[in-house]
């Protein structure tokens, strides 16, 4: 029995993982061309919805993915601010790690407690809508905290713009989509 367990927990991770990679590719090739200055993240929604289907374990392993997935990305595409989430270029040290990964995990874990808690419709507005504002939080908190001296230390001026923008459309995009989706996937697994 508990083979069989995990073998379903590999597939279930493996297909949400490959989501993720879709949805990643996707976005980049879309806000690449995207005109507006809001380029919200969106590869934490199957994490979200992994998390209150399946469990807060699994949902931290698609976490921890999607923190990889960041410090790849950040490693081979030199941004200016690559440093903030791969400890692999200049300026990166291993608080970057902690940056990229820490919060990515607990994406995968808060979902689930919510939506425990909160067992309805409402509740999976507000696990969507947590999840995501939890890798806000931990994100924004750990580059205040670690890279508070750079951008001539006016880093809140950033941090607040990324806050005004994307971080309140991934929040609303991940309540409305979490919402939608996982009564749809509930209804099939059954």
């Amino acid at each position: 029995m508990k083979k069989r367990q995990s073998a379903s927990d590999i597939a279930v991770i493996a297909i949400f993982f490959a989501i993720m990679l879709v949805i990643h590719f996707l976005t980049s090739l879309v806000f690449n061309l995207w005109p507006v200055p809001i380029k919200p993240t969106l590869i934490q929604i199957p994490v979200i919805v992994a998390s209150i289907m399946y469990g807060s374990r699994i949902g931290a392993i698609l976490g921890g993915l999607m923190g990889i997935i960041s410090v790849t990305v950040n490693t081979i595409t030199l941004m200016p601010t690559s440093y903030l989430f791969s400890p692999f270029v200049e300026n990166g040290n291993l608080a970057s790690l902690v940056i990229a990964m820490v919060p990515r995990i607990l994406i995968g874990i808060t979902p689930y407690y919510v939506y425990k808690w909160w067992h309805s419709r409402s509740g999976l507005v507000v696990a969507g809508a947590v999840g995501s504002m939890t890798n806000t939080i931990f994100v924004l908190g750990g580059v205040f905290f670690i890279f508070s001296n750079v951008y001539n230390g006016d880093i809140k001026a950033l941090l607040a713009a990324v806050f005004g923008t994307n971080a309140i459309a991934e929040m609303i995009a991940s309540a409305i989509l979490t919402a939608a989706v996982v009564p749809v996937l509930e209804k099939q697994r059954r």
